[in-house]
């Protein structure tokens, strides 16, 4: 069997003199599918932090929010997750559509303070593609309680090749608190408005 990881950090393992933990770890956490416990876990976060490049390799990390699952386990292999309106630059849509490797980091701050990670490979999906896809819509139907009012303007399929535990001991236990989420505003201060003061200044892009 291949031994899973990058050619890079097996070198590094070797520098550094881990290559047994390594592989205490591969053989004990890693998964090439999602098992009833990481099922369970996704399907209770509400919050997704995912990670793309491009074709050169340049990277783009980002963060998905939603009602509670709002990204759904299909199958032991397989996730889906909407795209919304956003602010119109579609980075991460851009770079699946020239590399389909993605990385995507759950993370319950709420209650166990656990990680998973999720890495493999994205295509993106038309509201259209769904309808055609008969299984994948009774899926998706049988999951549409989790996905509220909002029209995603396209869906993202992942097929999984990775999945593993982040460890406990250095994510922080967080206390929720409620606060009025305005999905789809146009408000700039409901947005955050200029927060980090970049709007006066030489603009580098041009129409």
């Amino acid at each position: 069997m291949k031994k899973p990881g990058s050619k890079g950090e097996h070198n590094l393992q070797k520098k550094f003199e881990t290559e047994k933990r390594a592989l205490a770890f591969y053989n004990s956490q890693l998964l090439n599918h999602l098992n009833p416990e990481m099922q369970q876990f996704i399907s209770e976060q509400e919050m997704v932090f995912i990670s793309t490049s491009d074709a050169k390799g340049e990277c783009d990390a980002s963060f998905r929010a939603g009602d509670t699952g709002f990204v759904i386990v299909l199958d032991t292999k397989t996730l889906l997750f909407p795209e919304y309106r956003g602010n119109g630059v579609l980075a991460s849509m851009g770079n699946i559509s020239e590399n389909p490797h993605i990385g995507m980091f759950f993370i319950d701050f709420y209650q166990n303070s656990i990680g998973l990670h999720v890495n493999g490979k994205a295509r993106i999906l038309s509201n259209e593609d769904l309808t055609a896809d008969l299984d994948l819509s009774r899926k998706l139907k049988m999951s549409s309680k989790k996905l509220g009012s909002r029209k995603p303007i396209s869906w993202i399929k992942v097929d999984v090749e990775e999945a593993y535990i982040h460890c406990s001991k250095h994510i922080p236990l967080m206390q929720k608190i409620d606060k009025i989420i305005h999905w789809e505003t146009d408000d700039e201060k409901l947005k955050g408005g200029d927060f980090f003061n970049t709007q006066n200044r030489t603009k580098p892009a041009s129409k």
